[in-house]
């Protein structure tokens, strides 16, 4: 699914228009990735959760070269499925 695809069902099913369905959409989106650049976790019952991991520094091998390099650390999202999620997608 797109997000005009999600903007067009927003509308329709909540009765909005396109315009403010975008907004409403947009708004949550924006809200969640501001959350998560504080760090803090994002939690929506019944759906998942978003936090923040730290990944550290690790070497790898650049395969055309083999040469060897060291990633380093840095912040990355993670999101977890929740019980009713998990459960509709089996």
């Amino acid at each position: 699914m797109t997000k005009q695809q999600m903007f067009e069902l927003v509308s329709r099913k909540a009765h909005l228009t396109k315009k403010a369905a975008r907004e409403a959409v947009e708004t949550f989106l924006e809200e969640v990735k501001k959350a998560l650049g504080k760090g803090e976790k994002v939690v929506l019952s019944g759906f998942g959760t978003f936090k923040v991991t730290h990944v550290k520094d690790k070497p790898v091998i650049v395969p055309r070269s083999k040469e060897r390099k060291i990633v380093k650390g840095h912040r990355v999202a993670r999101f977890t499925a929740g019980k009713t999620l998990r459960k509709a997608v089996k």
